[in-house]
């Protein structure tokens, strides 16, 4: 993997022999064959703690649009790969929420739209017909990489999956630290991070061969692992 900095806030990576960019919508980009890949929307996750009683703002599916409309209009992609967990719950599953996404949908016709189901899926159940999604079950070779929801080595190709939601805390000087959503690329799999808003992390805990690019202030950064001993910490 040779990265290497594109326009500004993305991050080239060659991986498996096939040029790639890392974007700070919380997507990765397959250049040759325009494809890009979000994981673990969770669309519907807000509208599920509400129907449950505990109050959580509103407005976290729109922001993700955006964020998707900025990604697929910016890389010209022709596929969107979902992986794993579009909709969070059947009790998420609201009008407003469906209302949103349809919207969105006919503001890009041209886009064909991919699911590879992850837990979440099974539960919620599949997005209705009309945003035309295909859904496929994880895990999907598309060589040479392997799709799928959770991320386990797979010896048919490298592995691009989710799941898991990373983050990182970042170290600087003077004790300053914070924590960020983050990619995470070992020798067999990619980790995305989760394209939803109201998600959270889980401390990515990398193998001593993985690269970790964090997403902060609308670039993505590598984070390199510190010098002195920082429990579960990066530096930039």
């Amino acid at each position: 993997m040779n990265p290497c900095t594109l326009g500004e806030g993305d991050v080239a990576l060659e991986l498996s022999g096939e040029n790639l960019t890392l974007l700070p919508e919380r997507a990765l980009f397959w250049n040759d064959r325009r494809i890009l890949f979000v994981a673990d929307p969770h669309f519907g996750k807000a509208a599920t703690f509400r129907a449950g009683g505990i109050p959580v703002p509103s407005g976290t599916t729109g922001d993700a649009l955006e964020r998707l409309t900025s990604a697929v209009t910016r890389t010209n992609a022709t596929t969107l790969v979902f992986l794993g967990d579009l909709l969070h719950a059947k009790a998420g599953r609201s009008k407003s929420m469906f209302d949103a996404l349809l919207r969105w949908r006919d503001t890009k016709t041209e886009v064909e739209l991919v699911l590879v189901r992850g837990n979440h899926d099974r539960s919620a159940g599949d997005p209705p017909a009309e945003l035309g999604i295909r859904c496929e079950n994880s895990p999907n070779v598309m060589p040479p990489f392997v799709l799928a929801h959770h991320p386990i080595a797979d010896e048919r190709g490298y592995v691009l999956a989710g799941h898991v939601h990373p983050g990182v805390r970042l170290y600087g000087a003077g004790r300053q630290r914070v924590r960020l959503p983050c990619f995470v690329f070992s020798s067999e799999v990619g980790t995305l991070p989760a394209f939803g808003d109201f998600t959270g992390f889980a401390d990515a805990d990398p193998s001593d061969d993985a690269e970790v690019y964090a997403i902060a202030d609308g670039c993505v950064i590598k984070a390199e692992k510190p010098r002195s001993k920082t429990p579960r910490g990066f530096e930039t």
